[in-house]
């Protein structure tokens, strides 16, 4: 979240971003709440020192009269206390609830505008020139013997799947592959929890409650599944003071990913491309805020390596406001060439990194101190994918295919699988 003491001097910048992202939020109504949760502090503060002389006066001598008389007025001040105390309560919780919709700044950089708005940044490779009638994965993997929907429509439901054969052999690859290759990097590797509490997953940014929520809730339970290992490794932070020497913190985490969100469907997201579990390699980093621009710059580095290791087409995109989550101050996403997806083949996220500058951390309290200073700081968060299988599973089957039905490894991956090609089937 924002810092509600800012809002009034930063009005207009927050209107704005509210605005570019067409987020509806009251941010007048969130400055009045500020406004009143400040006066009542200060009530409070009067009235507890009042309470302090009151009691120190009470350790003198006094006069059976006067002790009675002070004794009714210390009841009277802790009753007004008391009543102060509940009023702040409820003036907090309303400025919380006018602050939450009330999404981050943006970059000066970003594009303005919705999905198709973004700005290409740069490109590599180009979509591969087949010299026969490329098929989808969906096909692929049917011929290969890779992956089984319908098995797993019967015991989970719809855009649930089992992978199969080279396809689990995969999966293991990529986990490992990222896993060296964020080592390398300096990133210290986590295995996290597949679910978190909902203040936590509040506190990230996302929804755990509500029509609207992309989050799988346990229903007896004050938890959610995680949609991304951003949500746990976020939790690392939860509540801590670090020195200022210790970062950027740089952490990785290999977690099952849920999402509701599957409910979508359509050519472009059919198969693997859009489902409701999948495994995922996230980098996650904690920096100073002078640190965090040139940290999204290395997360995207890293990913850029990755694929183009894959020896996959791509571009990179500076996602455009209307289509920026709420912590995001920026966003970079790659998206992949894919054969199959849509008519002919488009490009398709596989990873993105953002800069969340101070606005999960706030929620999350987690703060640095530089050295010599009293006053501590929030740090800043970023966080990048290094890969997401399902849909890295479906971009190499598509680009690699060979016109024997085969599937080429990429060179990169080869010692991962321990084969250099899947197929073809006899």
């Amino acid at each position: 979240m924002l810092d509600a003491r800012t809002l009034h001097e930063r009005r207009d910048e927050v209107v704005e971003s509210c605005r570019k992202r067409r987020v509806q939020a009251d941010v007048d109504g969130a400055i009045a709440a500020q406004e009143q949760v400040t006066r009542l502090t200060t009530q409070q503060n009067e009235l507890n020192q009042a309470r302090n002389e009151h009691q120190k006066a009470g350790k003198k001598k006094l006069e059976p009269g006067e002790r009675e008389a002070h004794g009714a007025e210390g009841r009277r001040l802790k009753e007004e206390v008391a009543a102060l105390e509940d009023e702040l309560r409820v003036a907090r919780e309303a400025l919380n609830e006018k602050l939450d919709p009330i999404p981050n700044f943006i970059h000066p950089a970003v594009p303005e505008g919705g999905e198709e708005d973004f700005n290409t940044l740069s490109t590599f490779g180009e979509p591969a020139q087949f010299d026969f009638e490329p098929r989808d994965h969906l096909a692929i993997c049917a011929d290969l013997d890779l992956v089984d929907f319908e098995r797993a429509a019967e015991v989970a439901g719809q855009k649930w799947y089992y992978l199969k054969n080279e396809a689990v052999l995969l999966e293991l690859a990529l986990q490992r592959f990222a896993l060296d290759r964020v080592m390398a990097a300096g990133y210290t590797p986590h295995t996290t929890p597949d679910v978190a509490r909902t203040d936590v997953v509040h506190a990230m940014g996302f929804n755990p409650r509500g029509a609207e929520t992309n989050i799988y809730s346990l229903e007896q339970d004050d938890l959610c599944l995680v949609g991304t290992a951003e949500i746990p490794l976020g939790g690392l932070m939860l509540d801590q003071l670090v020195e200022e020497d210790e970062l950027p913190l740089r952490v990785a985490g290999i977690s099952h990913c849920f999402r509701v969100e599957a409910g979508a469907y359509g050519r472009e997201s059919r198969g693997l491309y859009r489902v409701h579990q999948f495994t995922k390699t996230e980098m996650f980093v904690f920096s100073t805020p002078e640190q965090s621009d040139e940290i999204h710059a290395e997360l995207l580095a890293i990913e850029e390596g990755i694929f183009r290791d894959l020896e996959v087409p791509y571009r990179v995109i500076d996602v455009a406001s209307g289509d920026l989550g709420a912590p995001a101050y920026r966003k970079f996403d790659i998206e992949a060439w894919m054969p199959g997806r849509g008519e002919g083949g488009s490009y398709g996220e596989i990873t993105s990194a953002s800069n969340c500058t101070d606005y999960q951390a706030r929620r999350l309290r987690a703060r640095f101190r530089r050295k010599g200073a009293k006053k501590t700081e929030f740090v800043h968060t970023l966080n990048g994918t290094a890969i997401s299988n399902a849909r890295t599973i479906m971009l190499l089957i598509e680009n690699h295919q060979q016109k024997d039905g085969s599937v080429r490894i990429p060179k990169a991956l080869q010692p991962y699988v321990g084969r250099d090609a899947i197929g073809p089937r006899s």
